[in-house]
């Protein structure tokens, strides 16, 4: 029978091998990766002969991303991240280590899997089983459990395997779904609001800086700025204490206040006199017991952690990659354990006969098997299982060897120690307690002597401090030596260590014993806190602006709580008392909605950002990017969404979120006052949904038969909206030249590329867009006296005849945005609409007769036909049977039949832009 094996890193494949095949007729050969290479050997598994080839994969063999559709930051509103699709798969660099895969399991009966044993290497065997699975369905899948690379776990382990563990599995399926939704959707959020608005000068590029968010890195962000606000808030306060002291023939005792301090120095200094009036001590109570200090539980990860911070100042991080070596090379168990009381199974005698050859602590472990020395103890149960792995141990003796740091030997010998420790009789003490009586004041003073260190011989990095005090008896009365009253003043806490941030993490399940360092590094890594060479914490200026904006919000995002439920539930999806989907959705749904009121208050986080940074005076992507309500997707770039955002002139459009690469745009009328997104969807407009708006428009900018409010669709089907852009125009543009739009194919770019340039091209007749020079539709034959026929009106008025009618053309002063100041002639008659530009009568254009237009649409929706160029408002009807009965000028321009300002009622402006609007 041939059996595939697959471990989760190449040197725990080689081990394995080297183990399993005791170094006898090992042979190698290469993979389709370099790194992974295969051992073949042959092997009995319960008396069946077997040919075992061992590879490895590297980590996680398949990453989560959403599908291609929402991967780009402005594809989407970041609130669909929360259900938008998600596919597993396996990235680029990995490919060559499944094809390895595939091509063995296709010749393999047998694949067992030597994944670490903790829930993340069993989601990472599912990885592995997914892969094989495809090629070979009938391949019969096993689990190996082992805890450490020597050769007794791993004989033990291939000759007892399992099945593996679909529920630890789901367990972290569910986790990284979660925080990849939360992360994504809060860290694109932050990032689009905050990088551009402030001067992050702390980032060499803070054009690419990434301000992340992270379900359990926040949260541990959290515990950092409450400990330092704690601080900044604290308020020195004096108190005053009275401190006495006893010198005898055996020596000096210190008797402290049983009161330990008042606030109120009058009450302390009154106490005090009384005491000086009457300073006689007598002894009120002797108690002399006898005091144990216990050795410590077994070793987990987190002890692990903590204690090398505490004793080596080794960071967390750290901590873990010495550990991990030290594993990968046989010297110590599995690394990541969250269990801290050995099994009955275990032979702890033999591991301790391992360590007799140590130069240093071979003595003390020689006395821990000698039976007459009784300082053997079996291990105390620290209350915690993981039901993967023991307590992290020795499993091979050292001495140190060659290639290791400093820090390698330090860790291996606070395993040794530890353990050797665990395994030992508590430190024996003798304690003794005098009180005294001054003036009916109570004082106290202990000492303690140690009869027996016990583990504190080999334990080092621990003290039993203490001292001897005189013998007292009860009833004895003596004069104080020293009677004193001393202030003091009251000190905030220390800023968080790294083993109290440690501390904090585990006690509030904020994360894992294989993830915690982690998140510590990443506060470092995003410029969130500092650490100082005691390893404490203190929070940057944007990791205390960022938890105090979104705690001005009203919640608290940055408290332990919500995460520590989602880790408690995960938990459960683990053991199978609760469902993986539901575990999902009601935590989905939870974090949505604070996403939800998040982005509703994101004033509070602008605000918080601006008590330490600096405006940006740049152009901040998000006026381009800020994500509204989504309309529909994109059909020009077919990759993003359309939204209803606000310009910072307050006029509305709907834009699309790919821009700058798509500059799909729908301009809207400038004269709406409130837009908002409604759950109704057009029946007209595909491909759906398109949901309508509901637009409120202000009264004095629209003609008075049209109502002020509208449901309306922006898609081309909404007659009303159509005539509204046209008569009202649609407000300042900020906009440039559109590069062509991103297409599916070459074709589709081209085409696109084609329109965009005819749309954006100015014509030099009357400065539209939409069609060229040549096919201008308003270029007619220019009078051939119009040059020659101007003439002074007798109101001192320059005129010139109109080509239609005849009629003197006064000249008249544009007063629209793109025109101001430009002077016109019109004629006054309203049934020929004549129109020139003053300045264009030397040119080739001339005059021209403007002809009853039909209603064109957007030049930026590339749905509609025509154009128009920027500031044009256009032409049209309010319907088939109205006719035009005055003169109205666009912002070109250009006439309009039947169209007036509707404030003032002069012809030569609209009303948005009216200078009697408001009065």
């Amino acid at each position: 029978m041939k059996v595939l094996n697959v471990a989760e890193k190449p040197s725990v494949a080689k081990a394995v091998a080297t183990i399993l095949s005791r170094n006898q007729g090992l042979r190698v050969r290469e993979g389709r990766s370099r790194y992974n290479k295969l051992f073949e050997f042959n092997y009995s598994i319960r008396g069946q002969h077997c040919q075992m080839v061992v590879t490895s994969v590297i980590g996680h063999l398949m990453e989560l991303e959403f599908e291609d559709r929402f991967r780009k930051w402005h594809s989407c509103d970041p609130a669909h991240l929360y259900h938008a699709p998600v596919r597993k798969f396996v990235p680029e660099d990995k490919l060559d280590i499944k094809r390895t895969l595939e091509e063995e399991a296709r010749k393999c009966q047998w694949l067992v899997l030597w994944l670490d044993c903790d829930r993340e290497g069993e989601n990472i065997a599912f990885e592995v089983l997914e892969v094989c699975a495809q090629v070979n369905r009938h391949i019969d899948v096993w689990r190996a459990r082992f805890s450490a690379l020597i050769d007794r776990e791993i004989h033990e382990s291939v000759q007892n395997l399992v099945r593996p563990n679909q529920l630890f599995a789901d367990a972290v399926d569910v986790r990284q779904e979660i925080d990849l939704r939360i992360g994504a959707s809060f860290t694109r959020f932050q990032t689009m609001l905050l990088r551009d608005a402030f001067v992050l000068d702390f980032a060499a590029d803070d054009r690419n800086l990434v301000l992340s968010y992270g379900p359990c890195q926040f949260p541990t962000l959290g515990f950092v700025v409450e400990r330092y606000w704690e601080i900044q808030s604290h308020e020195p306060e004096e108190f005053w204490t009275i401190n006495c002291s006893h010198k005898s023939d055996e020596g000096t005792s210190t008797f402290n206040w049983m009161r330990a301090h008042l606030f109120d120095y009058t009450c302390a200094v009154i106490i005090y006199e009384m005491c000086i009036q009457e300073p006689t001590a007598t002894v009120t109570k002797v108690r002399q017991q006898e005091k144990l200090k216990y050795p410590p539980h077994p070793l987990n990860t987190i002890e692990l952690e903590k204690r090398a911070s505490r004793y080596f100042h080794m960071s967390s991080e750290h901590t873990m990659k010495v550990a991990e070596d030290l594993y990968q090379t046989g010297f110590i168990s599995y690394p990541r354990t969250e269990t801290d009381y050995f099994s009955e199974r275990t032979d702890l005698h033999g591991i301790v006969q391992e360590q007799l050859g140590h130069p240093i602590w071979g003595s003390y472990a020689q006395r821990l098997l000698d039976p007459g020395a009784g300082l053997w103890r079996n291990p105390s149960n620290g209350g915690h299982d993981d039901k993967a792995h023991p307590p992290i141990h020795p499993t091979k003796f050292s001495a140190g060897e060659s290639g290791w740091s400093q820090d390698h030997q330090r860790l291996y010998e606070l395993v040794v120690r530890h353990f050797l420790a665990c395994v030992s009789q508590p430190a024996v003490g003798a304690e003794t307690i005098v009180e005294i009586d001054i003036a009916g004041e109570s004082f106290s003073s202990s000492g303690r002597v140690i009869i027996a260190k016990n583990y504190l011989d080999v334990y080092r990095f621990e003290s039993w401090g203490g001292s001897m005090i005189p013998t007292y008896v009860f009833g004895q009365q003596f004069i104080p030596t020293t009677l004193t009253l001393d202030s003091g003043v009251t000190r905030p806490p220390p800023l968080l260590s790294e083993a109290d941030l440690l501390n904090c993490m585990d006690k509030a399940g904020i994360g894992t014993d294989a993830t915690m360092h982690d998140h510590i590094k990443k506060l470092l890594d995003r410029f969130y806190a500092t650490k100082d060479s005691n390893t404490r914490f203190s929070p940057t200026n944007l990791g205390e602006a960022l938890v105090m904006g979104y705690d001005d919000m009203g919640y608290e995002l940055w408290k332990p709580y919500l995460r520590s439920m989602m880790e408690c539930d995960m938990k459960a999806v683990s053991i199978g008392t609760k469902r993986r989907n539901e575990v999902l959705t009601t935590c989905l749904e939870q974090m949505k909605a604070c996403f939800l009121d998040a982005r509703l208050n994101k004033v509070k986080l602008l605000e918080a950002m601006a008590l330490f940074f600096e405006r940006s005076n740049r152009s901040s992507g998000d006026e381009q990017h800020e994500v509204g309500d989504v309309v529909r997707q994109c059909t020009l770039c077919q990759e993003s969404d359309m939204v209803l955002r606000r310009k910072p002139d307050g006029n509305f459009m709907v834009g699309c979120l790919g821009y700058p690469q798509c500059r799909n745009v729908v301009w809207l009328p400038g004269s709406i006052s409130e837009a908002a997104i409604t759950t109704i969807s057009c029946n007209h407009c595909t491909p759906g949904p398109v949901y309508k708006i509901q637009f409120k428009f202000r009264r004095l900018e629209i003609p008075p038969n049209y109502n002020i409010d509208h449901l309306g669709c922006v898609c081309g089907c909404d007659e009303i909206l159509r005539q509204l852009t046209e008569i009202c125009g649609t407000g300042s543009r900020i906009c440039s030249t559109v590069p062509a739009a991103r297409g599916r194919g070459s074709n589709a770019s081209s085409t696109n590329a084609q329109r965009s340039n005819t749309r954006q091209t100015a014509c030099i007749h009357c400065s539209q867009t939409g069609h060229s020079s040549n096919d201008c539709p308003s270029r007619v034959p220019r009078s051939r006296n119009s040059q020659s026929h101007r003439t002074n009106m007798p109101s001192g008025e320059s005129s010139i005849p109109c080509n239609v009618c005849g009629t003197p053309c006064i000249l008249r002063t544009a007063n629209t945005e793109n025109n101001r100041g430009r002077k016109f002639y019109s004629c006054q008659s309203q049934e020929c609409n004549f129109f020139v530009w003053e300045d264009s009568l030397n040119s080739s254009s001339g005059g021209r007769s403007a002809q009853p237009a039909t209603a064109r649409s957007s030049a930026s929706n590339p749905s509609r036909r025509g154009g128009r160029g920027r500031g044009d408002r256009g032409r049209g009807r309010q319907s088939g049977a109205r006719t035009s009965d005055t003169t109205f000028v666009s912002a070109t321009g250009d006439p309009v039949s039947g169209r007036r300002c509707f404030v003032c009622g002069d012809p030569s402006h609209f009303a948005n832009v009216c200078p009697n609007r408001g009065m």
